[in-house]
């Protein structure tokens, strides 16, 4: 892929981000809302760190930015020569703001703690399945109050997140920073159903996200696997490490005919506009924007209760439409349910719409963001 180099122009603060990755995710679509929503209004330096850079062709052709990388060492503990190579790119780099997302990015709050080069906000979206459900592994505790423990803001998409944050990692109140994540809700609402490869008689689950272990898509299967009387299919929206597995397993148990892996959707919305009903089985989420994307397309959604799924959905269906993640009998019960009852779809659908318009549209989003980008800037010179 091809980068346009970045404008240079000196009254543009210079955002510089630390990604573990620049491929598509829940933090890489956030930065790219909020990076095509204010335009030139910020300059952005883009480190991902594993190479990869597919997300930046979604970035709006006025947003000036450029990418970089810096190839790390990896292993389980911190590395002295990462920390010097961190050290120098940040003393060359000089950014007006550091931004750093995830544990992937830890070694960076560590080493701008030390030198405080720049005024810096921090990302915590998740864990993966090491540290699924909340599970906290002992020496990533430690490392992150002694990482985000020092100037550093810390925003957090979740109210799961902020608890751990204040109680686990013992940041202090005014440094933590509780932001849901928002979308173009009417763009959901709106979308002409995508085709998909089933009769008219069916019944259609749709499944959004990144291929991942923890994302539980053999759950899935088998949920779909649990209703297979009914006239049900699957389909499912993303590409990942996990499809040759979940390919295996739909033919294994039968549901090769019933299943559908559609691969990267670059524009999700027509997706769900094609869907009758959304489910999440994931081991680990926090605010997925999957699930607000399902609600603006006014779909009734069947998930793990995992972060804070249970408290997105509308509260008079929260509880109908979540179990925990080892009650596989609760979920399908839940799902049969729908799939059964269309009335119930419809209500569940439009309860779940209208909630997403009362608390997940993108301007309150942004205009937290901008104030917060504002406010740490201004702190440069005190660096």
């Amino acid at each position: 892929m091809q980068i346009r180099p970045v404008m240079r122009v000196s009254a543009r603060p210079r955002l510089l981000h630390v990604f573990s990755t620049f491929a598509m995710g829940g933090p890489q679509r956030r930065f790219i809302q909020i990076a095509n929503a204010f335009g030139q209004r910020f300059q952005h330096v883009i480190l991902a760190l594993d190479g990869q850079t597919t997300a930046a062709k979604l970035l709006a052709r006025d947003v000036p930015f450029s990418i970089h990388s810096l190839p790390l060492a990896k292993g389980s503990g911190i590395s002295l020569g990462n920390l010097r190579a961190i050290a120098h790119t940040l003393r060359r780099q000089r950014p007006d703001l550091l931004l750093t997302y995830n544990w992937g990015a830890m070694e960076w709050l560590l080493v701008n703690r030390l030198l405080r080069i720049a005024p810096q906000l921090h990302f915590e979206d998740g864990f993966g399945p090491e540290e699924a459900q909340g599970g906290q592994l002992p020496r990533r505790v430690w490392t992150r109050r002694l990482g985000i423990g020092g100037p550093a803001a810390v925003i957090v998409p979740s109210r799961t997140l902020e608890r751990i944050g204040r109680e686990i990692w013992r940041l202090p109140e005014q440094r933590l920073h509780y932001v849901p994540n928002g979308i173009e809700l009417d763009r959901f609402a709106r979308a002409e159903p995508l085709p998909l490869p089933f009769g008219p008689d069916q019944i259609v689950i749709g499944s959004v996200g990144a291929l991942r272990g923890e994302k539980n898509l053999q759950r899935l299967l088998r949920l779909l696997n649990a209703v297979r009387d009914l006239p049900v299919s699957l389909a499912i929206m993303g590409e990942g490490p996990e499809r040759a597995r979940l390919e295996t397993a739909a033919r294994a148990i039968g549901l090769k005919d019933r299943v559908h892996f559609a691969g990267h959707c670059a524009d999700p919305a027509p997706a769900y506009a094609a869907f009758d009903l959304f489910a999440l089985t994931s081991d680990t989420e926090q605010m997925p924007y999957s699930v607000i994307e399902a609600m603006a397309a006014g779909l009734p959604v069947v998930a793990t209760n995992v972060g804070d799924v249970r408290a997105m959905l509308a509260p008079d269906y929260a509880g109908q439409c979540t179990a925990a993640p080892s009650d596989e009998v609760g979920l399908a019960a839940k799902l049969r349910r729908l799939v059964q009852d269309k009335k119930a779809r419809a209500e569940t659908g439009s309860a779940n719409q209208s909630h997403a318009r009362a608390y997940f549209g993108i301007d309150a989003m942004l205009e937290t963001y901008g104030r917060l980008f504002n406010e740490r800037i201004a702190e440069t010179a005190s660096c």
